[in-house]
């Protein structure tokens, strides 16, 4: 899907989330297409959104659900990609986080494009692997909506 097959790409950078991480993807992230490996923009996604989640509950956090991931444009050698989150849920044991990528193209550095959107949930466990309680000490963990 390009650009111009998109109806309101969203251009903006989102003023009320926290930027989690910035990556530029290379060469050797690369499909047979040439555009990058969708499992590696995954990884990146799962990256970005343990931040919020590990910050709020200083706890080992572990991925436990994908909620929703929707590639909305396809990423490019040479982006520079933005991950931006915020906490949309904390239970007794777990977080869920939403995070938006942005590209910023190469060739039109200064102009964003939303490529990517996912929502993840991420919960607490203890040394052996098991889920713990989440200590309540923040009543407004970062990042959160609101």
């Amino acid at each position: 899907m390009s650009p111009e097959s998109s109806p309101n790409p969203e251009t903006t950078l989102p003023q009320d989330r926290e930027l989690v991480l910035k990556v530029i993807p290379m060469p050797a992230d690369c499909n047979a297409n040439g555009d990058i490996f969708g499992g590696w923009v995954m990884a990146q996604v799962d990256l970005a959104g343990a931040v919020l989640p590990a910050r709020y509950a200083r706890e080992r956090m572990a991925t436990v659900a994908v909620n929703q991931f929707v590639f909305k444009q396809p990423v490019r050698v040479g982006d520079i990609l933005s991950f931006f989150a915020h906490i949309t849920r904390v239970g007794r044991t777990s977080v869920t986080v939403q995070v938006e990528v942005f590209a910023e193209r190469f060739s039109t550095q200064g102009q964003y494009l939303k490529v990517t959107e996912a929502s993840l949930t991420y919960v607490a466990i203890d040394d052996n692997g098991r889920p713990k309680p989440i200590a309540r000490e923040n009543d407004s963990p970062p990042g959160a909506a609101g």
